[in-house]
């Protein structure tokens, strides 16, 4: 079957192979056969080597398709379902779980590069994130199988796995943006344009939308944005619309030091800071002892938007039924397996919010 590989060391390129096996799926696992995987800042970033990855590598984890086998003992899904990739998939079983944080849930992440998921020639080769949606074919625990409805476009099954509910979830779920609330964004990629719609969603009175990409302003404006700003241009945004006192919420959807830095400087004090954006390991935020007790802000972390896919996937099925959940509309391009290389060199210069490839063309 045909894959995207990453080879150690990492890139720039990545060998699109037509000789890669799925191994499995054994008990408790299913395979699924993928229909859409989208192409996430997150895959760039492993490719580039900020994200950590081990071995021979399947990019891609952001995907949907149909299930093709079960492995013994798998009662949650069946052949034939549409199902959405989690790539992190909760055990209901641990004490993350338990206690409703099924996205702090390590049963499964624990074992990353632990276990083969492919077979590139002879060699072995992980799933990036335990997946490796940029696959025809992966081979996942059942519990990372999520039934959508099958009138669902797959490559909006696909976003709906990461992006958008990483970029819903941390509006409304690990932020719980109130009614009336002033809000910025910064970063305004496929999932710094879905916070932009969960804090709509929830009600946020203003949502100041930051990029320097000018190209992008007009759909965070199409999506709920009150306010589309420039970077050099939040300060004298923040004075205005908050009168100098500073954002109830400010999201950082891009992973680096310097704009977690300008988010935390834009936040109100009794405000949050809330961290979207995977940043690299060696990337440090320097914030004083002294800001971080008087200034009295709350910096948040938001792990795949505080989700619960099998909770939260019918509910922004049925916000996008609603018309109230805009996918179509991050979908910058629909691309072919052969066209991979080209859309990661395109997410690298900022020309796209999301690109999706559809296995079928």
């Amino acid at each position: 079957m045909r894959a995207a590989v990453l080879h150690p060391g990492g890139g720039p390129s990545l060998d699109l192979r037509d000789d890669v096996t799925a191994l499995g799926p054994d008990e408790g696992e299913v395979k699924i056969q993928i229909k859409a995987t989208g192409v996430c800042h997150s895959d760039l970033s492993v490719v580039a080597g900020g994200l950590p990855s081990q071995g021979t590598m399947i990019v891609g984890h952001e995907g949907a398709g149909i299930v093709r086998e079960v492995g013994r003992g798998v009662t949650g899904v069946q052949v034939g379902d549409h199902v959405v990739v989690n790539w992190i998939p909760a055990c209901g079983r641990c004490p993350d779980c338990v206690n409703g944080e099924s996205h702090l849930c390590m049963t499964h992440m624990s074992d990353l590069f632990g276990k083969a998921r492919f077979a590139v020639g002879e060699t072995p080769a992980f799933g990036m994130a335990g997946t490796g949606t940029w696959a025809e074919e992966i081979v996942v625990p059942w519990e990372a199988a999520v039934r959508i409805d099958d009138d669902i476009p797959f490559e909006y099954a696909a976003l709906l796995g990461c992006g958008v509910s990483t970029g819903v979830g941390a509006a409304v779920n690990t932020a719980r943006v109130r009614p009336g609330s002033t809000v910025a964004v910064l970063g305004l990629g496929g999932v710094g344009l879905s916070v932009v719609q969960g804090a709509a969603i929830a009600g946020a009175a203003r949502i100041v939308a930051v990029d320097p990409n000018r190209s992008k302003h007009g759909v965070a404006m199409q999506l709920g944005a009150t306010e589309v700003v420039v970077p050099e241009e939040l300060r004298a945004t923040h004075d205005a619309v908050t009168q100098g006192r500073g954002f109830d919420t400010v999201f950082e959807a891009v992973g680096r030091s310097a704009t977690i830095q300008a988010a935390w400087d834009v936040t109100r004090r009794g405000g949050d800071t809330v961290i979207v954006g995977a940043g690299a390991a060696d990337d440090l935020v320097q914030i004083n002892a002294f800001e971080l007790l008087f200034r009295a802000r709350n910096l948040l972390p938001s792990v795949y938007g505080s989700s619960d896919l099998r909770r939260d996937l019918p509910l922004l099925v049925a916000l996008h039924r609603q018309g109230r959940l805009d996918i179509e509309s991050l979908i910058s391009r629909r691309i072919r397996f052969d066209e991979l290389n080209d859309a990661v060199s395109a997410l690298e210069k900022g020309d796209v919010i999301r690109q999706v490839v559809l296995f079928d063309e």
